[in-house]
């Protein structure tokens, strides 16, 4: 099977400073956090600015199909149920 991302939702974490998405296995499910780290430096919507919940989730909707791939990058390498992707990810 492969990783896909059925589900669009996507939340905002106050503690961690991330976006939280999840993606399917076949029945398996996989949960991600992207730093906003990776965000500021990949997103437009960040740079310059302090990362706040609207301006991540923007930056995260604007990356969607590169952070999918990111995730999918990460899954292949090595099968867990939980991962962050940082900025060295979207290298």
């Amino acid at each position: 099977m492969t990783l896909s991302f059925p589900n669009p939702s996507r939340s905002f974490d106050d503690e961690q400073n991330a976006v939280r998405f999840s993606g399917h296995d076949g029945m398996s499910q996989v949960r991600f956090l992207v730093e906003a780290g990776a965000l500021e430096k990949s997103g437009t919507q960040l740079r310059g600015a302090a990362p706040s919940e609207a301006k991540c989730l923007a930056a995260f909707d604007s990356m969607r199909t590169t952070i999918y791939d990111a995730a999918r990058k990460a899954y292949s390498h090595r099968r867990r149920d939980f991962y962050t992707l940082t900025a060295a990810d979207f290298r």
